[in-house]
């Protein structure tokens, strides 16, 4: 059994600490929902902080609230057949996963967490995770959380990655808590997974988890559409479609306002730079914004892929939105993106339905003001993801009663 009424929590003493476990192979995704929710959990808890267990190469870039910090375990990259090679370190793939596995313990055994939140993967990156999970269960101090985004895959491809990693398992016997960060009358990311009924019964839909500008940045003057492809490191075909646009039609408007993202090749930013340079102003560009929530909540509408992150920015901030999603190699932003045109929250440029040519996107950027806001269609009732969050991490750590 995942919990037992026998243990000792060190939520009787002052200090509350929670560690968040970010695995960040790739993008920006995880970090910053782990940033989001720490900044949730320590902002109204002067006793509370806490730590993220990153492998993002940028989470540097970022600045964390009081009482919250990270901890940048040794990077690692994915190849295109799939497999992963370190950063930096010039490391074979086992002895860098040793390596952070022997980082991730040492930190908790250090930290002593009231509360350890993983974010997506329930065994780790390449099962680093289990010592420490295993460990913990064992000590019996700790209470362990695996928090999912909305969607993960296609359920049949989703079956085999968990079987292959030992998933099922870890997340019956290690977890307390499994927290969605999304609704159920969207999607069920666990649908096709063969989970016991006593997990199940440990599910809390949390609802998607609502951004405000904590950081302010100078706006732009006049209307502008926000372009974001998220972390950018697969955004050069939206990012070179939206170009496409403003160069086939003079008028084109309002002004776009172009985030690249930090993982966007130089090569590929140096060509797109030139193409900017071109337009005359009527789309600027930047390599890097860590306080994108400021252009979100400034612009006209947004053109972007399908993220979990960007979705919660563009629900928080009601705004009218093309979202172009990836396809490969999951279909995870297609199933967000199509679930949510569905519900009437977006609009999405499909490439079977709609075709990726220059000219859908103009069409569909000049149909963004006379779209539904995301309020319209009952965005606010999907938004009491990190209200959730708090009190279910209250009744954890023995604060609250489950009442």
């Amino acid at each position: 059994m995942a919990q037992s009424g026998s243990r000792h929590y060190r939520a009787s003493t002052a200090s509350r600490r929670i560690m968040f476990y970010s695995h960040d192979t790739f993008g920006l995704g995880h970090l910053r929902r782990s940033r989001a929710l720490a900044t949730a959990l320590t902002g109204g808890d002067d006793q509370a902080s806490a730590i993220i267990l990153t492998g993002s190469p940028v989470a540097g870039r970022f600045t964390f609230p009081e009482r919250v910090d990270h901890i940048r375990l040794p990077g690692v990259t994915k190849l295109y057949d799939g497999s992963y090679v370190s950063q930096t370190l010039g490391l074979d793939i086992d002895d860098t996963t040793s390596l952070r596995a022997g980082l991730i313990q040492t930190a908790i055994e250090q930290y002593e967490p009231d509360l350890l939140i993983v974010d997506k993967e329930p065994t780790g990156f390449r099962g680093e995770l289990l010592p420490t999970l295993e460990w913990l269960r064992l000590r019996g101090k700790t209470r362990t959380v695996l928090g999912l985004r909305d969607v993960l895959d296609e359920p049949a491809v989703l079956a085999a990655e968990w079987a292959r990693k030992g998933a099922v398992q870890a997340t019956e016997n290690l977890y307390d808590d499994i927290w969605v960060y999304g609704a159920r009358d969207v999607y069920d990311p666990t649908e096709g997974l063969p989970l016991s009924d006593d997990v199940r019964s440990r599910m809390h839909y949390t609802g998607y988890l609502r951004r405000e500008v904590t950081d302010a940045s100078d706006a732009p003057q006049g209307p502008y559409i926000l372009v974001t492809p998220g972390g950018g490191g697969d955004g050069a075909a939206m990012v070179s479609l939206v170009l496409d646009a403003y160069e086939q039609d003079p008028d084109l408007s309002p002004r776009a306002v172009l985030i690249y993202g930090p993982f966007l090749s130089g090569e590929v930013r140096d060509v797109f730079d030139a193409r900017v340079a071109k337009l005359g102003g009527r789309v600027t560009a930047v390599g890097f914004e860590s306080r994108i929530e400021a252009l979100y909540a400034g612009a006209e509408g947004v053109v972007c892929m399908g993220g979990y992150n960007t979705f919660c920015e563009v629900l928080s901030f009601d705004k009218r939105a093309l979202i172009v999603p990836r396809t490969v190699p999951r279909l995870e932003q297609w199933i967000r993106a199509s679930r949510a045109e569905q519900l009437g929250l977006v609009r999405m440029l499909d490439e079977n339905r709609d075709g990726m040519t220059p000219q859908a996107m103009i069409k569909a950027i000049r149909n963004l003001p006379h779209q539904g806001k995301p309020s319209e269609a009952g965005a606010d009732g999907l938004l009491d993801g990190l209200d959730v969050v708090v009190a279910r991490a209250r009744v954890l750590m023995g604060l609250e009663s489950k009442e």
